[in-house]
């Protein structure tokens, strides 16, 4: 699926005004925030772009990307037990992922978040997890599908360890 599509760093050249995903706060963030947010070195974001004609492209999605740490004390007993006895545990954030509205139900966001995961697992800088914050219960509902952990005491938060993820990525 994610073969249809390029995805990229977003970059100034990319057109922005037109991506509508649904979601006032997140058209918000990406038409107007995020690229202020990467010039700062806060997020990095990524886009889907979709082939509309002959060397043109229109952006389908993106997500952002940040460092994060996880509280040890936050994880489930099972999981922090195998883990150094550090206050936190590196990790990378996914902040937002969002979909066009004309792309959506064609799998576009689980094969976004199988980039992320790559991306987080490749990465030369250690971290132990990509963690995500759902907005919702269906959001939560997405990412549990695809393998993540609720935190015990917070269960919009959501990890799921790079071990993991690089059995399911690189297979």
């Amino acid at each position: 699926m994610i073969e249809r599509f390029e995805v990229v760093p977003l970059t100034a050249a990319h057109d922005r005004t037109l991506f509508d995903s649904g979601s006032a706060p997140l058209d918000r963030y990406f038409r107007h925030q995020v690229t202020q947010d990467i010039r700062r070195r806060v997020t990095a974001c990524f886009v889907a772009l979709a082939p509309i004609s002959t060397g043109e492209q229109r952006i389908a999605a993106y997500y952002t990307l940040a460092s994060a740490s996880l509280l040890l004390a936050d994880l489930p007993p099972a999981t922090a037990k195998k883990l150094p006895r550090y206050p936190s545990v590196p990790a990378v954030r996914m902040g937002r992922l969002a979909v066009d509205q004309g792309f959506k139900g064609q799998g576009l966001g689980g094969a976004l978040l199988g980039d992320a995961l790559d991306r987080a697992s490749r990465s030369e800088i250690a971290a132990y997890a990509l963690v995500v914050e759902a907005k919702d219960e269906g959001a939560a509902a997405f990412y549990r599908h695809h393998a993540f952990i609720a935190l015990p005491d917070s269960p919009l938060t959501l990890f799921l360890p790079l071990a993991t993820a690089r059995r399911f990525v690189h297979t």
